[in-house]
């Protein structure tokens, strides 16, 4: 994957608003339902849904900074041995051994290639341990199953209840379309069996892992089978109660909201959640209401508060401490 801030189009010191906001234009403008039949816009959909997963998370987003993850939230894995470590390049030409032009640094003391007159050492044994030249080993190696490899994929709430196909490009070279299941949780994994790296001597491939993560969705928020609502209401919706439109994922219903509905309850609407698969109850839709004021300001309404301040004081933060 790109550099996220590069798939953003933002610079390392954009803020966090700075961040969302191109995440929004960026995921309006590739979204699976704007761009039906087009896999290159579902794939850079995911491409930029993976890239907020970092950016859009503090920690998350030190950790990339700092160099401990990488741009699919993986942490970096040991590369190698540095300037520093126990091997060195020394002079010459390179031949078949890919460590011939290498010589052992240890305590400071050096051992070149051949062993006479230095203990008897000699570094091509100590290569051929690593089933390097002049032994045959490779020769003899037992089959064995070769590497799993990982990718992460991101798809839209809305294709994760109806299932969906996406492209993905492994590390292995290979391209594949995998088929994602109606009621995929987020996290979940898919495997491929047989698409992972070849295994040495002849031994079976290894598998591909497919993480599937879904997308952040503007009001919806996923838990497990169940979604998160909070319902924006008016202040006379909330004194009144009534018959409110609620949005889910078929569609909107109608829901009764109680008269002095405020934002410590939440109500359930069955069946309107993630559907669960193999013949199991769909998830629930919790409804948290959210009273929004008037844009505009209302002498009418200051007075009636100031009055009800001094005649009807009451105190929604008693239990607090």
């Amino acid at each position: 994957m790109r550099d996220p801030y590069s798939v953003l189009g933002v610079t390392k010191s954009a803020s966090a608003d700075e961040v969302k906001k191109a995440f929004r234009k960026l995921a309006k403008k590739y979204h699976p339902d704007q761009n039906t039949g087009d896999p290159k816009a579902q794939e850079k959909f995911s491409e930029v849904s993976l890239a907020y997963e970092i950016l859009g998370d503090d920690k998350k987003r030190a950790q990339f900074d700092r160099g401990e993850i990488d741009a699919d939230g993986k942490p970096r894995g040991f590369e190698g041995f540095g300037a520093g470590g126990p091997f060195r390049r020394g002079g010459g030409a390179g031949g078949g051994n890919p460590f011939e032009n290498f010589e052992f640094n240890m305590g400071g003391s050096p051992f070149g290639q051949a062993g006479a007159g230095r203990g008897g050492f000699d570094a091509s044994e100590f290569f051929d341990l690593f089933g390097g030249r002049g032994r045959g080993r490779q020769q003899n190696a037992q089959p064995q199953r070769g590497k799993d490899v990982e990718h992460t994929v991101s798809i839209s709430l809305g294709d994760a209840v109806h299932g969906t196909s996406v492209r993905v490009s492994l590390p292995t070279g290979k391209t594949l379309d995998v088929a994602v299941p109606a009621g995929i949780e987020d996290g979940k994994q898919i495997r491929l069996k047989g698409q992972g790296h070849p295994g040495p001597g002849n031994g079976p491939a290894g598998d591909a892992m497919i993480t599937v993560k879904i997308a952040r969705h503007p009001f919806f928020r996923v838990e497990g089978h169940d979604l998160r609502l909070d319902l924006p209401i008016t202040l006379y919706e909330a004194v009144l109660g009534g018959k409110v439109q609620v949005p889910t994922l078929s569609g909107k219903v109608e829901m009764s909201l109680p008269p002095g509905a405020t934002g410590g309850k939440t109500m359930r609407l069955r069946g309107k959640g993630l559907p669960a698969g193999d013949g199991k109850a769909a998830g629930d839709l919790l409804v948290t209401p959210r009273i929004i004021m008037p844009e505009q300001p209302s002498a009418e309404l200051e007075d009636l508060m100031r009055h009800w301040q001094v005649t009807r004081p009451y105190d929604p933060r008693k239990d607090l401490g």
